[in-house]
């Protein structure tokens, strides 16, 4: 909502008539700016009593934040997520084909998959890899119900990390084939058609014109549930598997200092989540340029017409 204002006694179509001295100005919104004041000032008095808290020993903060050991927990953080990310993609593609395959056997499994690993918590499913040789002790390659070529040890071939990215990556894979399945099906049936004139096989319309266009759909989803999977990893402190928080609470086990290091945790989890964060902002700007004419600005641009702005109102 705007206000108009007219300068009073002003005619005709020459300089100073009406047509020119009319400017409209934002409505004046009171209550807004008493609501952001006093906003600011609570988050002003909540920062200053944590930040200025003894009891936070921020000089312990300081200690831990680069250490190796952090370090290195926060590396294998990195590589569960890397990793449980790409075969719960790669699973998820898989199973959302299948799940719209005409073949009732084949998209009935893939149901099937689905309904488990979203119907069973996580930690479950990490416990049961984990433990998997108690049922399976060797795993073996060869004829069913003949001969085997190839054998090991279970406990050997799944290893503490082979087991965190397992069930990270399986379970995810269940969520992904949901959401590869809306961004296929957002897909216009036309295009289907149109590939299947030119004489496209099934796949090659998959590959080359379905896919294409439904990453504009996938693409959000999926960064989001990439930082869900960095925080998700976590929970592989049941199979006691070094990654950041495992490693934090190896830590603060041995010198009580519990409240510092999550500090410490928080911090490096918000980096990761932030990187994170800009990496989907340029993918979702990189595939959203056949559908929207007017594409969000970059940081870049904002600071230049912030920049270009300031430059104008000062010439003035």
């Amino acid at each position: 909502m705007t206000e108009t204002l007219v300068r009073p006694g002003s005619g005709g179509a020459g300089p100073g008539s009406a047509a020119e001295s009319v400017r409209a100005v934002p409505q004046r919104r009171p209550g807004l700016r008493v609501a952001a004041i006093v906003v600011t000032f609570l988050l002003v008095f909540l920062l200053e009593g944590w930040i200025t808290n003894p009891r936070m020993q921020w000089g312990t903060v300081g200690e831990f934040l680069f250490s190796p050991v952090i370090m290195e927990g926060l590396r294998t953080t990195l590589l569960l997520t890397a990793l449980a990310m790409a075969l719960g993609v790669v699973g998820g593609i898989v199973l959302a084909v299948l799940r719209m395959s005409s073949n009732p056997i084949l998209a009935q499994l893939s149901w099937c998959y689905i309904w488990v690993f979203r119907g069973t918590p996580l930690l479950v499913q990490l416990l049961f890899w984990y433990f998997l040789s108690a049922v399976v002790p060797t795993v073996g390659l060869g004829v069913p119900w003949g001969p085997t070529f190839v054998q090991a040890d279970t406990n050997t071939l799944i290893t503490q990390l082979t087991a965190a990215v397992l069930g990270l990556g399986l379970h995810e894979a269940a969520y992904m084939a949901e959401i590869v399945r809306a961004g296929i099906t957002s897909v216009d049936d036309g295009q289907n058609e149109a590939a299947q004139a030119l004489g496209m096989s099934r796949g090659q319309t998959l590959r080359r014109i379905v896919l294409p266009q439904a990453l504009r759909i996938i693409i959000p989803p999926t960064g989001n549930q990439a930082i869900s999977m960095l925080k998700t990893t976590s929970l592989v402190f049941a199979i006691a598997v070094p990654e950041l928080l495992t490693s934090i609470q190896g830590i603060y086990s041995r010198n009580f200092q519990q409240v510092p290091l999550l500090v410490v945790a928080c911090f490096w989890y918000l980096v990761a989540t932030s990187v994170l964060n800009v990496g989907q902002f340029y993918l979702e700007r990189r595939f959203g340029r056949g559908a929207s004419r007017d594409l969000p600005p970059t940081p870049l641009q904002r600071l230049r017409a912030a920049a270009r702005k300031n430059l104008k109102e000062t010439a003035r």
